[in-house]
């Protein structure tokens, strides 16, 4: 009873317009006191510098820049350019360039807002240029934005490890083949709808073009493969690797492509300031209600609520799966995270879930929370950078939202997904 109030009084505030870290913030301390401890209120400070004083979640931040350095530093056009010689001759023409371009760009900025506002105002402006529906437009870039936090480098991966103890190495690679399926699946997506409504096929790029695209990504698209590659090899852990592509971004910012100038950088590291600390701030306020949680038992209380109803593993991961996606639906992402690990990550232990196919299943729904109203930050952050209005670009997005959820019901129930490579690499 209490993790429903708790919850209810979370989304309420939510609902009223309160940002997220203040709404978490204000539930806990209202937790306390209507508990009867309001003692345990001069834990405040030590809790929420506990919480976010992680190493793994320094990270947070130096992947968060690196993705603001690739949106500046001229990588969009070359990975669009690049992604179209491509696929740009399949059905669906620059549909599926807007997706697969997603992917590309995915393997460095790690987060969904930030592949949206990077690749989004190319792949928009190309597909209306070329007769789409600045609808259907605006839903493709929404959704294969989804693409970059699932595939490595993660920062939603980066945030469940730091909370779990999961391996965030293990967690990055077991993202791999989820993020191919996803991106085959957007496109079967879009082959259905272009199919349908006869939107334009880009021609084919001959040899020499498909070469001279590639050469021109070709060090955008190393970055992933160093840091994959460093991580594997025990070279550097995670938050070394954030620093990594960072200092690799800026070299070919400044240096190879010369399309960032020192003047930019304050304004890019500000930027990026202001991102990290939104998300760490939402981490440490949830690190003091994770607490009244675990004080209260509350997690303990979950698993004999879910095991009363059933104890078949398939049902608990529906159940499981259902409650991600209703909360999904009024708080963003990494906040479904870092609120339902402590709740869920005991059940899922229980019913002998491995714990990197769980935090994989966790992003995947966390992803369809981004794209579904009312509080889906990726149809605002599409919205605002395409102009098309919220509501349309929800009733375009159903195609897409069903492939996404074929692919995330396929983490869910079948482990080799996210387990085979891991444990196959390492």
């Amino acid at each position: 009873m209490q993790a429903f109030l708790v919850l209810g009084g979370l989304l309420a505030l939510i609902m009223f317009g309160v940002p997220v870290a203040v709404a978490i913030g204000i539930t806990a301390i209202a937790s306390y006191i209507m508990a009867g401890e309001a003692y345990a209120l001069t834990m405040i400070a030590q809790r929420m510098f506990s919480a976010s004083s992680g190493f793994t979640l320094l990270a947070i931040p130096f992947f968060i820049l690196a993705g603001a350095l690739m949106n500046t530093g001229g990588i969009s056009e070359r990975i669009f350019r690049f992604a179209h010689a491509l696929v740009g001759h399949f059905t669906g023409g620059l549909a599926q360039v807007n997706v697969v371009g997603s992917l590309i760009f995915s393997g460095m900025s790690g987060t969904a807002v930030g592949d949206a506002a990077g690749m989004g105002q190319v792949e928009i402006k190309a597909m209306n240029d070329a007769g789409f529906e600045p609808k259907f437009s605006a839903a493709v870039t929404a959704a294969s934005a989804t693409i970059g936090p699932v595939f490595p480098p993660s920062v939603p991966m980066v945030i469940f490890g730091g909370l779990t103890g999961v391996s965030v190495v293990q967690l990055f690679i077991a993202g791999i083949i989820p993020g191919l399926m996803l991106t085959v699946a957007l496109m079967a997506a879009v082959w259905f709808v272009s199919r349908r409504r006869r939107y334009p096929v880009e021609r084919r790029a001959n040899l020499r073009e498909l070469r001279e695209s590639f050469m021109g990504a070709l060090l955008p698209m190393l970055a992933p493969v160093i840091i994959i590659g460093g991580l594997v090899s025990g070279l550097f852990t995670p938050t070394e690797g954030g620093v990594i592509a960072v200092l690799y971004c800026m070299v070919l910012g400044l240096f190879v492509y010369k399309e960032i100038r020192p003047s930019d950088l304050p304004a890019i590291l500000w930027g990026s300031i202001q991102h990290s600390v939104r998300v760490l701030f939402i981490i440490s306020s949830a690190g003091y209600l994770t607490w009244f949680l675990v004080h209260k038992r509350i997690p303990d209380a979950m698993i004999q609520a879910v095991m009363s109803v059933t104890t078949v593993p398939w049902e608990v991961i529906a159940l499981i799966i259902f409650v991600l996606v209703a909360i999904g639906l009024f708080l963003e992402g990494v906040a479904v995270i870092i609120l339902t690990v402590p709740i869920f990550m005991p059940i899922v232990t229980q019913i002998g879930m491995d714990p990197v196919q769980f935090g994989m299943l966790m992003v995947m729904c966390s992803m369809i929370g981004l794209l579904t109203p009312p509080v889906g930050i990726l149809l605002f952050a599409v919205s605002s950078v395409s102009g098309v209005k919220v509501g349309d670009i929800v009733s375009e997005l159903w195609p897409l939202l069903i492939a996404i959820g074929v692919v995330t019901l396929m983490v869910a129930y079948w482990p080799a997904v996210s387990l085979w490579l891991p444990r196959t690499m390492l």
